[in-house]
């Protein structure tokens, strides 16, 4: 008498198939991954050229010029923030905020500088 034994485990086609779903579902899932990270990243710029914006419209009020140099790190990290007067302007008129992307965190490079200026100007209109 022959015994039929049970096969168990899985056949070479289903592992291969499986193993493709999964690369296929991993080829959607991280860019989409990478480009929620950048745009929470990018908050903190935001974020940190407002609070940037107010201390320097602070400053404005009490000395009749916007305050040079600046220059810190956003709460996160993520942005190095600096001010300069505006281009064809005086510091007494007009300040430019522009976060730079911190280098140590290379999912932000790609994304380039945010500015923010005291004339309520924010560039790139696309990253506001």
């Amino acid at each position: 008498m022959k015994h039929r034994h049970a096969q168990t485990g899985f056949t070479l086609i289903e592992l291969m198939i499986t193993v493709t779903l999964v690369g296929i579902l991993l080829m959607i899932a991280v860019p989409s991954y990478q480009q929620s990270l950048i745009k929470g990243r990018r908050t903190d710029g935001q974020s940190a050229l407002t609070q940037a914006m107010a201390e320097q419209e602070r400053f404005f009020t009490e000395n009749n010029t916007y305050q040079l140099p600046f220059n810190r790190a956003s709460e996160q990290g993520f942005y190095n923030i600096t001010a300069a007067a505006c281009p064809g302007a005086t510091i007494t008129n007009c300040v430019l905020l522009t976060a730079t992307p911190n280098p140590a965190q290379p999912a932000q490079v790609p994304d380039g500088n945010l500015t923010l200026n005291s004339r309520g100007q924010k560039l790139p209109a696309d990253h506001w």
